[in-house]
């Protein structure tokens, strides 16, 4: 059976609002689904509370937490930013935390600070601390007199609730955009595997590989496709470790509270229920996610488009950002499966080099290894935001920024666009502008 091509379909929305990645898949034609996608909603942008309270469907924020809800990191479903510097709280980003140890690919929590630091806490708790964002500024020159400036961030701990933080590995992240995350779901397995090189036995310098993941329900390996580490399978554990990690909401998935063994008001404070987030919650927002609609790529027949796509091509960004990815035959509903689609991804591990790394290792992956970032909508970033980021700390402030700072496996891409004449240049960013 050939593949159903991705184009103005069930599955798209031509949305050039604000509101352009908060859109439901057209296929959700009837009131029940509609309904469905509109409960999913309001959970996401549902400001949690503490408990107890009059609403028990809403409490159990905390006890420590980074949010008090999903759309705070995820303005419109679209991408979070960084600091512009140490006075600035972190609004839309966060901090991931570990212990130095010999392993490259796997770390362990703070023993006493956890996985990941949470700078708020409900009334009676102390908060883990503050992280300051520090820039070190640089200029790089491009072709025809053109120059860049680029920020490069360092996180400083500070005021730390529980004791000196020791030898710490911090890596700040940004909230990602997060349409298209029902689709990456059903990409064929098979499909992802084919474009693994590991050992670059092809020789083109790209050395792409899977994230294996230890299902711990099966005691089976899955491919890791969700988050900038590749480190989690399913869409529903995604969601789930969100509302655990950056909300403190538990979950069957999740059940225990974010508290270390130290940290005992934290153990000792109210429940919001055991657990907080119900499997009906759960579900809901699993639905709305799952079925909102990827923005229809725009003026693709603009000469300044077509002409950026084959620059994108000649650069060797197609290598990693792969233009079409099919979906299993198998994926349900029945109108995912079998779907040519464009994330412009590979979902595959690469080596970004020194400057992008994080020095952390973390679930499978090293401090320089990301998974590649999928493009589609990111080109209505700043329609959706009025402050985004790009990379996973948010250090490039614009897209030319985030492809200067490729290396390892995408220095070749970022050398030839520094290189290149500027009118290509322009019409790369155009091409970009258009998905």
């Amino acid at each position: 059976m050939s593949a159903k091509v991705y184009a103005e379909d069930l599955l798209e929305t031509t949305e050039l609002s604000r509101r352009a990645l908060s859109m439901p898949m057209p296929l959700l034609d009837s009131e029940q689904k509609l309904g469905q996608f509109a409960a999913g909603r309001s959970l996401f942008n549902q400001m949690w509370v503490i408990a107890p309270s009059s609403d028990e469907d809403i409490d159990g924020l905390g006890p420590l937490y980074n949010s008090i809800s999903c759309l705070a990191c995820h303005s419109g479903n679209g991408r979070g930013h960084a600091p512009d510097g140490p006075t600035e709280k972190m609004r839309s980003m966060l901090v991931r935390l570990s212990i130095p140890g010999e392993n490259p690919f796997h770390s362990e929590p703070h023993l006493v600070y956890g996985g990941q630091l949470q700078e708020f806490a409900v009334p009676g708790v102390p908060a883990e601390g503050r992280a300051e964002i520090h820039y070190e500024y640089s200029t790089i020159a491009l072709s025809e007199g053109e120059t860049v400036t680029l920020r490069k961030p360092s996180i400083k701990l500070v005021n730390p609730g529980y004791g000196e933080f020791g030898e710490v590995l911090t890596s700040a992240r940004i909230g990602p955009a997060l349409v298209g995350m029902g689709l990456v779901e059903m990409i064929d397995k098979q499909e992802i595997l084919s474009w693994q090189d590991a050992d670059d036995a092809n020789a083109d310098g790209i050395s792409g590989r899977v994230n294996w993941i230890i299902d711990d329900a099966t005691l089976t390996r899955k491919i890791g496709r969700f988050g900038y580490k590749a480190s989690i399978v399913s869409l529903n554990e995604q969601i789930a470790s969100a509302f655990q990690a950056d909300l403190g909401l538990t979950s069957a998935l999740f059940p225990e509270e974010n508290c270390s063994d130290v940290q005992l008001a934290c153990q000792q404070a109210v429940s919001g229920g055991k657990p907080e987030l119900t499997a009906e919650q759960l579900q809901a927002v699993s639905f709305y996610l799952q079925f909102l609609a990827v923005p229809a790529p725009r003026d693709q027949s603009k000469p300044e488009v077509i002409r950026g796509r084959a620059v994108f091509d000649e650069a060797g960004c197609t290598a990693c950002h792969r233009p079409q990815i099919k979906t299993s035959s198998t994926a349900k509903p029945a109108a995912f499966a079998n779907r040519l689609i464009a994330p412009y991804s590979d979902y595959l591990l690469h080596d970004m080099g020194e400057e992008l790394s994080d020095h952390r290792p973390d679930s499978g992956a090293t401090g320089a290894e990301w998974r590649t970032a999928p493009l589609w909508g990111i080109g209505l970033a700043e329609k959706v935001g009025d402050r985004v980021g790009y990379l996973h700390d948010g250090r490039a402030t614009t897209l030319l920024e985030a492809i200067l700072w490729h290396g390892g496996e995408g220095q070749k891409s970022r050398d030839g666009v520094i290189n290149m004449p500027k009118a290509d240049r322009d019409a790369l960013l155009q091409f970009l502008k258009s998905l």
